[in-house]
């Protein structure tokens, strides 16, 4: 008769069994992490290849780039040159990036329960003094093969070659970044291998940032302009003051000479001086309040004149002259104030004018013609009588003619002008005809015209 055994006994026994079987390497199996499979050669976990084993892992412009562990799918426009490492497994299609995003947090390598065989410890880690797999620097022990123009970045499990600052990876090959081409500087760009430079134009200084400019106001310290200076945007402008002009090189000023530019600045002379000019007159005048225009001075009423007390003074434009008193030549006698007379009586007079008036006038030299200067009338008027008027002496130069304005009055012309200074002596005859008594008379008026050197 079989006597059963007891339910809980046979359970502790089944579980007894298996962990003898585990222990001692029978059928039971050994399990990895997700994305490692077991070696069953080396009983070690080693990472699966998605990339391969999972058909279109990604989608679109993705690729696929394995990871211990896992994969990743980034574009295909940052997937940089890669490089197998040496004695690493390959396979169709297979790439090793030098770049990745920063890698995810190393996964620890597994613990297995100690077996009698050597641990060996899978690709990029080695076998420290302490027994465990440590990751293997292939940049520190210069193993990896990364091009000369890259730099090694070691990784957990492996390696990337990578660019330094400033340049970019094209076809394996780190080219520099020209970083001119893409508006780095505000200004003045200068491209160096793996870097670049910024400077500014005259007028501007580059800002502590080294890439945009500022402007220098030059006026402020040092005043680069001989007068005056206005900044302006990345230069400045120089200014003169009155009465100077800007030189050629833009910053020093010269006296402009007024003088120079209008000869009516002044009515007689003008004097340039630094900065400004002044008029002055000739002697003979004074310069008005509007500092341009030239007035006569009156010697005779300043009391500037030498005349003598018996002379009489007689001013003109310019100067003065002293005149004599009137002396009557024979046959005429003194008769009034500046007035000789010939008596009828006197045989002498019958050919000779009966009156010779002495009269004195000025006239300013160059004056524009023609111009009247001087008017005569009959004083007395008879009946049956008529009157000629003629320039009788002193017209050689014919600047002068009687126009008769009425039947007792002429005036004196001037037609061509008069350059002074000079004195013209004229002798303005007024012959009286009475043509029922068949009488035939003169007077005669001794004019002396000053001419001035002036037209004022």
């Amino acid at each position: 008769m079989m006597t059963s055994v007891p339910s809980f006994p046979r359970m502790l026994l089944t579980l007894l069994l298996v962990l003898l079987l585990h222990h001692h390497g029978g059928h039971a199996q050994q399990t990895c992490s997700d994305g490692f499979h077991v070696d069953r050669q080396t009983r070690q976990c080693i990472d699966i290849d998605e990339c391969r084993t999972i058909p279109n892992a990604c989608r679109g412009e993705m690729r696929c780039v394995n990871q211990n562990g896992g994969y990743l799918c980034i574009p295909r426009s940052m997937i940089p040159q890669t490089y197998p490492r040496p004695n690493a497994p390959s396979y169709p299609g297979m790439t090793y990036p030098n770049s990745y995003p920063p890698p995810p947090a190393p996964v620890p390598a597994p613990s297995y329960p100690a077996s009698g065989q050597p641990v060996i410890c899978r690709f990029g880690y080695t076998l420290s003094e302490g027994n465990e797999c440590v990751d293997v620097d292939e940049c520190l022990a210069n193993s990896h093969q990364c091009n000369p123009t890259q730099i090694c970045i070691n990784t957990e499990g492996g390696y990337t070659c990578s660019c330094t600052e400033g340049y970019w990876l094209v076809e394996g090959q780190c080219l520099d970044i020209d970083e001119c081409r893409y508006g780095y500087c505000h200004q003045l760009c200068a491209n160096i291998p793996g870097s670049y430079s910024c400077t500014c134009n005259p007028g501007f200084i580059l800002n502590p940032d080294g890439r945009s400019c500022q402007d220098v106001d030059e006026c402020e310290g040092e005043n680069p302009c001989e007068h005056g200076c206005m900044n302006t945007y990345g230069s400045f402008i120089c200014r003169c003051n009155a009465g100077f002009e800007l030189g050629s090189d833009g910053m020093t000023c010269t006296d402009l000479d007024e003088c120079s530019y209008s000869n009516l600045l002044c009515q007689h002379q003008c004097v340039n001086q630094p900065g400004s000019f002044f008029c002055i007159c000739p002697p003979g005048y004074t310069i008005m309040a509007d500092g341009t225009t030239c007035q006569d001075i009156n010697e005779c009423e300043t009391g500037n004149a030498t005349c003598t007390r018996a002379q009489e003074c007689f001013n003109y434009q310019g100067g003065y002259k002293c005149l004599d008193p009137v002396r009557c030549e024979e046959p005429y006698i003194l008769f009034g104030e500046n007035r000789c007379m010939c008596q009828s009586e006197n045989p002498g007079c019958r050919e000779k004018p009966f009156t010779v008036l002495y009269k004195f006038m000025d006239i300013a030299g160059g004056r524009t013609v023609p111009l009247d200067v001087f008017q005569m009338q009959a004083t007395t008027r008879y009946p049956g009588v008529y009157f000629i008027f003629q320039i009788k002496s002193g017209n050689e130069g014919r600047e002068f003619y009687m126009r008769q304005t009425g039947p007792y009055s002429a005036t004196l012309v001037l037609t061509r002008p008069l350059s002074g200074p000079k004195e013209v002596l004229l002798d303005l005859e007024m012959v009286t005809v009475h043509t029922v008594i068949n009488f035939r008379g003169s007077s005669v008026i001794r004019l002396t015209v000053f001419v001035s050197e002036f037209s004022y």
